[in-house]
């Protein structure tokens, strides 16, 4: 269902088509994979980040049997690794491999071994986050039981343990340890939401350490990284930025990273790097345009939020799939099409632009 920018788009069609996607990456047991079984690539695996990105279109048309089936899938998962928790909540990790894992089997919930950035302390956050948001704001209920309680309580004390504040981790691309804000920021807003159902002990210093971290960096990324396509996290969904520091990340991801098909994750990226040199010719990531969308719809800027939405419009390829990324300067993408991250961003930046197709949430 390919639909060039210059032809009359049929929204509600569209729309469908691409949760239709979406839906048919959900495995049984309720996790989704990130690109669809069989690609080279590794990306038909379960990804703790990715499945709270993609279960979230699902939240905007109401459809709660599949975030419950994701989200107790996702506690199963806590719940089947709680003695590793418990030994990184006792003794601080000091290996990669000792803390909680970014990836499982869709089928069997187990880690997958293989080194891959595995220091993801943004993904505990962003779980968190989510549960929280479900239970306060929505009335959706995902926790069910003692043990669920049991595990959630161990997750905050998880990040407690790791001084997250502090700790490198690989971040959102898993790649160079660093202290990333964006892993910092989601774990603050994971905190600050499961602070607020008033059921666990979150120690206000737990946060405070967070933010005060995130004052010292933003608006870099890090160290290392002056601005990062994954900074628009601490906009959308997170938001934990100031008005100063949200304009600034927007100003320099528009000015250094928005492309022709996509927007770089950072200057210098290697990964599908077109270059020999692996320097120069960055791969143009196309969830980039549904996030920029969706916040400045969120902001009110409605013409930015529909020229950035039909900019992503126009990363449909041929067959009607959102890929991962396009080469730079190029209409070829990668094998990981589609990608599941970028489905749901779509989706939801249709959702939230053209109003008439939003549907009710109702309490579940």
């Amino acid at each position: 269902m390919y639909v060039p920018k210059h032809l009359q788009i049929d929204y509600s069609r569209l729309l469908q088509h691409h949760l239709g996607i979406l839906e048919s990456m959900q495995t049984k047991n309720g996790l989704f994979l990130a690109s669809p079984v069989g690609v080279s690539t590794g990306y038909d695996k379960a990804w703790l980040r990715d499945n709270f990105y993609e279960c979230m279109a699902f939240e905007y048309v109401g459809r709660w049997d599949v975030v419950h089936k994701t989200y107790r899938a996702i506690l199963n998962i806590f719940l089947k690794h709680e003695e590793k928790i418990d030994w990184a909540i006792s003794h601080k990790p000091t290996e990669k491999f000792q803390y909680i894992h970014p990836r499982y089997n869709p089928e069997t919930f187990d880690e997958f071994w293989e080194e891959w950035g595995n220091k993801q302390h943004d993904a505990i956050g962003a779980i968190l986050f989510r549960i929280g948001e479900l239970e306060d704001h929505l009335g959706f209920t995902v926790i069910e039981s003692p043990d669920d309680k049991r595990i959630i309580q161990k997750l905050v004390d998880y990040l407690a343990a790791i001084r997250y504040w502090e700790d490198p981790d690989n971040g959102v691309w898993e790649e160079n340890e660093e202290v990333h804000a964006s892993s910092v920021g989601a774990c603050v807003a994971g905190l600050k939401k499961i602070q607020s159902l008033d059921l666990f002990h979150v120690p206000d210093e737990l946060i405070s350490q967070g933010e005060a971290t995130l004052r010292r960096l933003l608006p870099r990324e890090s160290e290392g990284k002056f601005v990062d396509l994954a900074e628009l996290s601490l906009i959308y969904p997170f938001d934990v930025v100031t008005p100063q520091e949200r304009d600034r990340i927007l100003e320099n991801v528009e000015y250094h990273l928005v492309k022709e098909r996509g927007v770089l994750r950072y200057k210098g990226d290697y990964y599908y790097n077109a270059d020999v040199d692996g320097k120069s010719q960055e791969a143009e990531w196309t969830f980039g345009f549904s996030w920029l969308a969706i916040i400045y719809e969120r902001m009110g800027n409605k013409d930015k939020a529909k020229h950035y939405l039909r900019e992503a419009m126009g990363t449909i390829n041929a067959i009607g799939d959102i890929p991962e990324l396009y080469y730079s300067n190029s209409p070829a993408h990668n094998e990981n099409s589609p990608l599941g991250w970028s489905e749901s961003m779509f989706v939801i930046a249709l959702l939230r632009f053209y109003d008439q197709w939003v549907v009710p949430t109702p309490k579940p």
